[in-house]
């Protein structure tokens, strides 16, 4: 079974990211596709595996195998973690049901963790394109933005909301270049500080439910092996 087959045959759910998930987009915004698919149990029995993760077929588009997926949820992974939330979904079948309805298992005060430091990476680009060029590149300083608002609002209310709602506007005057680089810097200090303070008081759990999401795999699997053979 090729990669591609498993992407357009066993996708438990899909759904569109990016700009056009997070109420960013403009005239002329990609459109970025992620999925979720269950690789048939058999494959696992031979030397060689399935792979953990699958680009395309269609441009744009990244697929995860369902345990791969659930890893990096587990870990508190921004990436994943903001693809279970995507307010536009394409396509879910009941397995992918049981998955988004296992959404809230894998949120923890363990994502404060790994936002801030996956967004104090971006920083860094940021700066060194500061550095180099004498300005950033816009588009990443107002995606970091939208992901400190992300992540401080997961702190304070223990709900995880991609969609930028109110703070379109702002953030796409970043995006043009309107506001200045001392000004973005300070906004983005300031939502770190913020979100520093809201993990103090997280009404999220220490760890994520990881009992919880291993039965549902387990379960996953043992239907796909019985339906397979």
């Amino acid at each position: 079974m090729t990669p591609d087959e498993l992407v357009r045959d066993h996708t438990i759910y899909s759904c569109v990211m990016g700009s056009r998930a997070f109420g960013l987009a403009t005239e002329g915004s990609d459109t970025d596709r992620r999925g979720v698919f269950l690789a048939p149990t058999p494959l696992f029995w031979r030397f060689d595996k399935p792979p953990a993760h699958v680009e395309g077929p269609r441009e744009e588009e990244f697929s995860w195998e369902l345990e791969r997926f659930c890893e990096l949820a587990l870990r508190a992974n921004p990436n994943v973690l903001e693809c279970l939330h995507s307010p536009v979904v394409e396509h879910v079948d009941d397995t992918g049901r049981e998955l988004l309805a296992l959404r809230e298992a894998f949120l923890s005060r363990q994502a404060h963790g790994t936002f801030v430091r996956y967004a104090a990476g971006q920083r860094k680009k940021l700066d060194a394109d500061v550095r180099q060029y004498g300005a950033p590149r816009w588009k990443h300083a107002m995606h970091l933005l939208r992901l400190l608002m992300s992540c401080r609002d997961l702190l304070r209310t223990g709900e995880l909301t991609i969609h930028v709602g109110d703070e379109r506007d702002r953030l796409l005057a970043v995006k043009r270049g309107e506001l200045t680089w001392p000004e973005v810097e300070s906004w983005m200090s300031r939502l770190t500080e913020e979100a520093d303070r809201a993990s103090t008081r997280s009404p999220l759990p220490a760890t994520p439910d990881h009992a919880r999401v291993e039965d549902f795999l387990t379960r996953a699997r043992r239907t796909s092996a019985l339906h397979e053979l």
